[in-house]
């Protein structure tokens, strides 16, 4: 006969977790399950990613970044379809040496973040492994009923866009691997934190469901997952590298090594937004991505046929080893 007294891992829930159940629907994590009422004329979006260590973050990141992580990479998501955040759930395989120190700047990271992007811990699960730590988010968003943005969509004549800068985070994981390049203090520390912590584009993400034909995050790197876009759209794309967004710092690790152009177009962990966007709407798309404060540049043309193709400044078509980054 149980005794009534919580358990370890109830404490633990409730130490760490409880105050991030902010909606009704979570029951104050008091439950086996939870319950949400999609917002009228509404559907539901669901995405889910996990990041396991030495994998996705370093063992000594710290542990406020790893949180924010494992949520913005799903954020990013939802922004690409044109959802906003409702909710998430939140599993963690913790293996035994992890203290408190760490559970609690990992909830303060996850509280934080939480609190910035609107969205409400739904419930999860908790559990002990012999390692490496992973940590698996569930987001729920919504989107106007029938309207979420697909990779499916684009059409010939449509220009292909891309937010921010492309390549930093790949460029900061071959530093975290022991990559020297002539680089100032600034510039390491630039390409550093963009693999440490996204920056998702939700603030575009209205903007993405009004305007764009097609949409997705870039996770895996620009030309895989634009290869994607193109293969379920039933169309061919081509880029022009010299249009694609690069940051001070990634062009300073070009002009040192011209080879790393190669890591900044397939190298993952952007968290992007790579979209299509039909003539008639770009005009008004770039118009409210500035009001959205959300760089966007155009950086190719969606054609009949299939395949991404990017080409440098003299036409010549770029060939790489790898397209894109794969766990298998």
């Amino acid at each position: 006969m149980s005794s009534g007294t919580p358990s370890d891992e109830d404490k633990l829930i409730a130490r760490y977790f409880g105050a991030m159940a902010t909606d009704a629907g979570a029951l104050g994590l008091s439950d086996d399950a939870a319950f949400l009422k999609p917002p009228p004329g509404c559907d539901l979006v669901l995405t889910t990613d996990a990041i396991v260590g030495g994998v996705h973050f370093f063992n000594d990141d710290p542990a406020e970044a790893i949180a924010r992580k494992s949520l913005r990479v799903n954020l990013s998501d939802l922004a690409a379809k044109g959802a906003r955040p409702l909710g998430f759930l939140l599993t963690l395989a913790l293996p035994k040496e992890t203290g408190d120190d760490w559970l609690t700047g990992f909830a303060k990271g996850l509280r934080d973040d939480a609190a910035h992007y609107r969205c409400a811990l739904f419930g999860g699960d908790t559990v002990r492994t012999p390692g490496p730590l992973m940590v698996s988010v569930t987001m729920l968003g919504a989107v106007p009923e029938g309207r979420m943005v697909k990779r499916a969509g684009a059409q010939a004549g449509d220009t292909v866009f891309v937010t921010g800068t492309v390549g930093d985070a790949a460029l900061g994981l071959a530093l975290r691997n022991g990559a020297d390049w002539p680089l100032a203090d600034a510039q390491r520390d630039h390409l550093l934190s963009r693999y440490l912590l996204p920056q998702p584009r939700n603030a575009l993400a209205e903007t993405i469901l009004h305007e764009a034909s097609a949409a997705m995050d870039v996770s895996d790197g620009l030309a895989g997952d634009l290869a994607k876009l193109c293969r379920v759209s039933g169309v061919a794309a081509t880029i022009d590298a010299a249009r694609v967004p690069l940051s001070d710092a990634a062009q300073a690790v070009i002009a040192a090594d011209p080879a790393a152009l190669e890591t900044a177009l397939t190298g993952g962990d952007d968290y992007e937004i790579l979209c299509t966007v039909p003539p008639a709407r770009v005009d008004r798309f770039r118009v409210a991505a500035m009001a959205a404060k959300v760089a966007v540049t155009p950086i190719g043309t969606i054609e009949e046929g299939e395949g991404a193709r990017f080409r440098d400044a003299k036409g010549r078509e770029l060939a790489f080893r790898r397209a894109a980054f794969s766990h298998f």
